[in-house]
């Protein structure tokens, strides 16, 4: 079967079960999974699919991918873009952590700082820096989700008012070209919100698969953060809101820093 004709109906085995196969795509169509893998590269590109270990799920929509599947996702980008975020994050300073598995990788970064004391609704992250004994680890009340570790709600933001952070690094599940930084769960965005408000400075961290990802809740304008944490430059109409609204994007590699509207760092 020629290629043009097996992407459609990749694309429709992925609607109907969230998720394809590489082995069983290569049964489906009798081809080598070489020939699946290739098309499945394409169809990332393309930003209609995301790759993860073994297969493809579709790209973005109204509900995430489930979080044990994203802790897989990108690992190394995260782990570049965690190390390149942690040393701008001071010692002997108040971090506010919140949900993801890009803030976990920040997190273990973290655990040789020193004086820090970091509030976090993210059990994963808590539990990171617990091995971290220069670090002072405040959990913030609120309900868990099972799912991922996460503490949300109303109590949860009546616990983050009651500080002023030095800074906060926060993810989010979507960047789209307006410069928003876009979330699936409202009661989350709602947290993301309060963090952004109850902060000095705000770092994001973000790998470049969230440049081609949509979700329904706006967290709000890139504009409120002091700089951008990733791995590739962003797309033109996204660069160009960072260089407006003067706003940090740094990547891995000093030599790859993008064009930015504040002194380098």
């Amino acid at each position: 079967m020629a290629q043009t004709f097996r992407h459609p109906e990749i694309l429709e085995i992925a609607r109907q079960r969230g998720k394809v196969v590489v082995e069983d795509l290569a049964a489906h169509f009798e081809v080598t999974v070489q020939t699946i893998r290739r098309d499945l590269a394409e169809l990332a590109e393309a930003g209609k699919l995301e790759r993860v270990h073994g297969g493809a799920i579709l790209a973005s929509g109204v509900a995430n991918i489930g979080y044990e599947e994203r802790r897989t996702l990108h690992t190394e980008a995260k782990a570049e873009i965690a190390r390149r975020c942690a040393r701008d994050i001071p010692e002997n300073c108040s971090v506010f952590i919140n949900i993801g598995t890009s803030t976990e990788a920040v997190a273990r970064e973290l655990l040789y700082h020193r004086n820090l004391m970091v509030v976090t609704n993210n059990m994963n992250v808590a539990n990171i820096l617990a091995g971290n004994p220069n670090c002072e680890v405040i959990v913030a009340g609120g309900t868990l989700r099972r799912s991922d570790g996460g503490l949300v709600g109303n109590l949860t933001v009546d616990t983050i008012r009651q500080f002023k952070f030095d800074l906060a690094v926060i993810g989010c599940s979507g960047l789209d070209e307006d410069g928003d930084m876009l979330d699936y769960d409202i009661q989350e965005v709602n947290v993301s919100r309060t963090i952004l408000n109850q902060s000095r400075r705000a770092f994001l961290v973000s790998d470049h698969s969230k440049f081609q990802r949509s979700a329904p809740a706006r967290i709000g304008p890139i504009s409120e953060l002091d700089a951008l944490y990733t791995n590739k430059p962003l797309p033109g109409a996204l660069a160009q809101k960072c260089i407006e609204w003067d706003v940090d994007v740094i990547l891995p590699e000093p030599e790859m820093h993008a064009a930015s509207g504040k002194a380098a760092r």
